[in-house]
């Protein structure tokens, strides 16, 4: 019986020892972090420390304020599949694009001069255009984010401005004293007069009544030039 006793004890003191052996972070039953990553490369705009628990990987993308349907203050983060199915996430702004330190850029055609609002590319007015509604900056300017706050034509002809593309944002000036803006329905003029340094402001003794009057005394204008280039250049 005593034998059996000490065979057992020696038993029992070999075991520790053996085990003792194997550091104890390298044993089988120790846990261990995950070490898969969501992204290849994560800066600004990422949280690497945050467990995506639906596509099993750590790293989370920042999404800017203005990019949420909810808004806010202060950017969120969110996992893969949530951005791939756009949860909360307007459709006017691309999550690929850092903006700062968070995912999230208005998106925008014709190199930057228009960009997405509700669904519709509205113009981005260039930054010295006067604008009678708020405003939301743009690399190339500022656009009016209300589409019922867009502005009409003779908004801008009031101060000498036309919606027409200046380099990679909209709005021209054009000098009272050079050129006269004429309006129709259309965001852009229908015409733009040269004054030749003529004061359109000023009526003459013989300004036409109304359209129709200004519509014959130009036809007759038209016929008197035509007479007279026919009598002094003809043709060899």
């Amino acid at each position: 019986m005593k034998k059996i006793f000490a065979f057992s004890v020696l038993n029992i003191a070999l075991v520790p020892m053996a085990f003792a052996a194997t550091p104890w972070w390298q044993h089988a039953d120790i846990c261990r972090r995950d070490p898969t990553t969501c992204y290849s490369r994560m800066g600004a705009g990422y949280d690497s420390e945050l467990w995506d628990t639906t596509d099993k990987c750590w790293g989370m993308k920042y999404i800017c304020p203005d990019a949420l349907v909810s808004g806010g203050d202060e950017p969120v983060p969110m996992g893969r599949d949530a951005i791939r199915r756009g949860d909360n996430i307007l459709d006017d702004f691309d999550t690929d694009e850092l903006n700062g330190d968070c995912f999230g850029v208005r998106k925008t055609t014709s190199n930057g001069a228009m960009a997405s609002v509700d669904g519709q590319y509205v113009r981005v007015w260039c930054n010295d255009v006067p604008l009678d509604a708020s405003v939301e900056p743009m690399p190339n300017g500022v656009i009016v984010s209300d589409p019922d706050a867009q502005p009409t034509c003779a908004d801008l002809a009031d101060y000498g401005y036309a919606a027409v593309q200046n380099g990679d944002c909209y709005g021209k000036y054009y000098d009272f004293a050079k050129y006269h803006l004429v309006c129709g329905n259309d965001l852009e003029p229908d015409l733009i007069v040269i004054t030749n340094g003529a004061d359109y402001t000023l009526a003459s003794g013989n300004m036409p009544a109304d359209r129709n009057a200004a519509d014959a005394l130009f036809d007759k204008m038209e016929s008197v030039s035509q007479v007279q280039h026919a009598k002094y250049f003809k043709n060899n």
